[in-house]
Parts: C-alpha cells; sequence; structure tokens
C-alpha cells in the first residue's frame, strides 16, 4: 500500500527530501527535514525574528537593546549614528608602561617595582641593588644580604678553608 498524503518535501531548494515526520520552521514557517531545520542550514531570512541574542556595539562595548522584529544591524547602525559614546582620543591605555631604568634594558612592567635605595624603577631581573649597578643612597647592605654574598664567595673559594674564618671574623668585628 502506498500513502501518497503521508509526508511532506523538504522546502529547501536543493533537497526537495520527501520526510515522513517533516519539521515546520518557527520562524519563516516553512517545512524542512532534519538536516535543514536550522536557521543557519537553510539560511532563513526571517531568524532575527526568533534568533534572539543582545549585539554589542564595536565602538564602545555596549550591549543594544533590540526589540523582537528588528534587524540588529539595522539598530547597531542607528545607535552608532546617535547614540554611542565612543572617543577616539582615549583609545586602550597601555598595561606595561613602567621601562626599566637599567642601561641596556628595554623591559617594561605592569607595576612599578622600585629600588628602595636609588628609587629607579626597573623589570624583574633587575630589581635588586647587585642587578642593576645600584649607586643609591649609601646604605649598608643587611646581615643577610651579607650571608648571601659571603656564602656565594665561599662556595668560590672552599677548598682552601681560610674564607671561612675570615668572613666569620668580619661578621663578629663589624655589626651591619
Amino acid at each position: 500500500m502506498e500513502f501518497p498524503d503521508l509526508g511532506k518535501h523538504c522546502s529547501e531548494k536543493t533537497c526537495k527530501q520527501l520526510d515522513f515526520l517533516p519539521l515546520k520552521c518557527d520562524a519563516c514557517k516553512e517545512v524542512f527535514c532534519k538536516d535543514h531545520i536550522t536557521y543557519e542550514q537553510h539560511k532563513c531570512t526571517s531568524s532575527y525574528k526568533k534568533d534572539v541574542q543582545v549585539p554589542v556595539c564595536p565602538l564602545c562595548n555596549t550591549p543594544i537593546p533590540v526589540r523582537r522584529g528588528e534587524m540588529p544591524d539595522i539598530v547597531v547602525g542607528a545607535h552608532m549614528d546617535r547614540d554611542c559614546k565612543y572617543d577616539p582620543t582615549q583609545q586602550k591605555q597601555r598595561i606595561f608602561t613602567n621601562k626599566c631604568l637599567k642601561e641596556g634594558c628595554k623591559r617594561k612592567e605592569m607595576m612599578k617595582l622600585v629600588c628602595n635605595q636609588c628609587h629607579g624603577n626597573f623589570c624583574i631581573k633587575h630589581r635588586h641593588p647587585l642587578d642593576h649597578d645600584c649607586k643609591g643612597g649609601g646604605r649598608s647592605i643587611s646581615k643577610a644580604g651579607y650571608a648571601a654574598i659571603m656564602r656565594a664567595s665561599e662556595s668560590n673559594f672552599r677548598p682552601t678553608g681560610s674564607n671561612k674564618r675570615s668572613s666569620n671574623w668580619y661578621l663578629q668585628h663589624n655589626r651591619c
């Protein structure tokens, strides 16, 4: 038995498939098969009525309210012509503005890294006084700093054994 009245043909011009469970587009009210039911697949000209999205102005990044049935492109264009608060003089401000003062270094940082001795601004690599040849306020190095220097120098001269005694003598007689 044949059922000539059962099912409908897909409204897509390139398809025309006979579908026994046809689907009706809720925007344009045409009948489509399962492969062409989405707005994009059948290039629905009425999709703006149902496809509710809030467009954003490309200039001022403000969401633009669009009523049902209005075309978003036209509403955004009208906003750009009348209500847009875009100011080209206030372009995006630069984030990395703190340039390192070490000679030859071109790095920039987001935050200021100020030396406690010379009060100069440096990058992370040159932030310590020993890394940027600090010629600051003449403050002496702390005990921890001096101990670190001595440990580094002892590792270079360990075989002789005389450095350890001289560095201890220096620490005892010169309280920083």
